[in-house]
């Protein structure tokens, strides 16, 4: 239903809505970045069980269409990570070798601090909307929250595909423009060029 008419969209942190959301999140998470994880299975529900355990529900803002979660963010702050896996829930549910393979990749890619971490930069990570709420700002609802909240002086969202217009389109509409381009080996096999970063830093008025 792309392209309809505006949502009314509410925004929780996903420790407010607690563990009764925790697998509706998880689900929002696997079908968002199903891509990303191909190398360690091909279905979401199975992925579903196998990182549901992991996600620090503090760390993530969903948004929230009549009570259903349409959409989420992740935010950190200096050394904050967003998960905490644990080996033997991965294995237990992707197996031996791609249980090894998914914690090691989560451990590595996904758990340490981006350059230039510090205290009062927020780092917007996984940001996706569900693709039956798409375009019907979602999105735009989701990060007005994040950049509105208190006590960050700069938000940066870190290593967007290039290809991603749609984003690329977002956050520039928003405010956030490009201060990094970096080439990835093997990118064009994958899809995409370069990866993008951008950066947001609020006026004195928006603070």
């Amino acid at each position: 239903m792309s392209g309809g008419v505006p949502l009314m969209v509410v925004v929780k942190r996903g420790d407010e809505l607690g563990e009764e959301y925790r697998r509706r999140i998880t689900e929002v998470y696997v079908r968002s970045f199903a891509d990303d994880f191909v190398a360690f299975s091909r279905d979401t529900g199975r992925l579903a069980d196998a990182f549901e355990h992991m996600l620090l529900l503090d760390r993530f803002y969903i948004a929230l269409v009549d009570g259903e979660p349409a959409g989420m963010a992740s935010l950190t702050e200096g050394d904050q990570v967003l998960f905490a896996p644990r080996w033997r829930q991965i294995r237990r549910h992707l197996g031996l070798a791609r249980g090894l393979l998914g914690y090691v990749v989560i451990r590595s890619w996904f758990m340490g601090s981006s350059d230039g971490a510090r205290p009062g930069l927020a780092e917007i990570g996984f940001v996706a909307t569900e693709p039956s709420y798409q375009g019907r700002g979602v999105g735009t609802a989701l990060l007005r929250h994040l950049l509105a909240l208190p006590g960050y002086r700069e938000y940066v969202l870190e290593d967007i595909k290039d290809t991603n217009a749609p984003a690329l389109g977002l956050y520039a509409k928003l405010g956030f423009t490009i201060y990094k381009r970096r080439k990835v080996r093997f990118a064009r096999r994958a899809g995409f060029t370069e990866l993008v970063s951008m950066k947001f830093v609020p006026s004195s008025e928006d603070v």
